[in-house]
């Protein structure tokens, strides 16, 4: 793991600080509610989403943060289940200004080549402007390169393919292409939806997909088995906490300093990992001398819950302060759990 993934978060902040300088407020604001639709998911297309200087701008001032997070989430459910891997080498499919490889390199030393493939040559541009702000040498020395997601789509091999919020502006036919390729050119797969039900629904079709090209789940599922959710009742996604930029208040206004990004993800290896025991599906309900954990667990158990009280000792303990997306029981805990 990285120790300096708070310095990363705090570079990638203060690269972005600027990029709106001479953009008015008002195209700026029209760009992102644009690009808030598409994020939803509610168009496939088969073109790129951001289309000039203007649209990348308010990518990456309003989402990028977002996206960064959220894909480091994702990345740290992979580093705990692989404590000893570290990438090589890293391929970014639809990378855009590069979040995902921003989140890389904040979840791990160490040398790294790495490609970021989009199709918007403006993304690229940006994105290459803004790895040269970092200190890392890996981002500074990334590969940007312009390339048509979808089918006929070919990926350099690598350690690390990673697909985030792209899958959803792709046509069934071309999604499929992508996650096919990504499963053949990675010793690891990581994708990440927003956590919306059809965002849900991406991430369970490609984890098949991955599981049925002889990739074994690493994260967050216990299990390589079917998902035991009910399609329609529900649906399994995640939160990372983000701080506010001055855009996000501008479009969506609010006093509070930060927001949730709730994203789907699925990692996927060819090489062994250790999954979770039992991953926290919810945020922990927190009531006088008791806490309740909805948890999705072994194949054979599915989804549960666990009522945790004081009697449970140093277990309540932890149980309070466990957070939503992390395993359970603890890797510390107490002989009790």
């Amino acid at each position: 793991m990285n120790a300096t993934a708070p310095t990363t978060a705090e570079t990638l902040r203060s690269a972005l600080g600027g990029l709106l300088d001479g953009l008015p407020p008002k195209q700026a604001a029209a760009a992102v509610e644009r690009l808030i639709a598409n994020y939803r998911g509610t168009i496939p297309t088969d073109a790129p989403v951001l289309r000039d200087r203007s649209d990348v701008a308010a990518y990456a001032a309003y989402r990028m943060p977002a996206t960064f997070e959220a894909v480091r989430s994702a990345l740290d459910g992979l580093a705990e289940a692989a404590p000893a891997w570290v990438p090589g080498s890293h391929v970014d499919v639809g990378g855009g200004t590069g979040a995902a490889t921003w989140a890389v390199d904040a979840t791990w030393d160490g040398p790294r080549t790495t490609t970021v493939l989009d199709w918007a040559e403006p993304a690229l541009a940006l994105g290459r402007e803004l790895a040269a702000r970092s200190a890392s040498a890996a981002l500074r020395a990334a590969d940007w390169r312009r390339a048509v997601i979808g089918t006929g789509i070919a990926l350099p091999d690598a350690d690390l393919v990673t697909v985030s919020y792209v899958l959803g502006e792709l046509t069934e036919e071309a999604r499929r292409a992508v996650v096919a390729e990504a499963a053949r050119a990675g010793q690891a797969v990581v994708l990440i939806e927003p956590g919306t039900p059809e965002g849900y629904l991406r991430i369970r079709e490609a984890r098949d997909q991955l599981i049925a090209a002889g990739l074994k789940v690493a994260a967050p599922c216990p299990h390589d088995g079917t998902c035991p959710i009910e399609v329609g009742r529900d649906w399994c996604h995640f939160s990372a906490r983000v701080s506010r930029s001055s855009l996000h208040r501008q479009v969506k206004g609010g006093s509070l300093p930060y927001e949730d990004e709730k994203f789907a993800y699925v990692a996927a290896t060819r090489f062994p990992t250790v999954p979770v025991p039992s991953r926290i599906t919810r945020k922990p309900q927190i009531r006088k001398g008791l806490v309740q954990l909805d948890l999705c667990g072994p194949e054979a158990e599915g989804l549960g819950r666990a009522i945790v009280t004081k009697r449970h000792g140093a277990l309540y303990k932890a149980a309070r302060d466990v957070e939503w997306g992390k395993q359970w029981p603890p890797a510390d805990a107490p002989d009790e759990a």
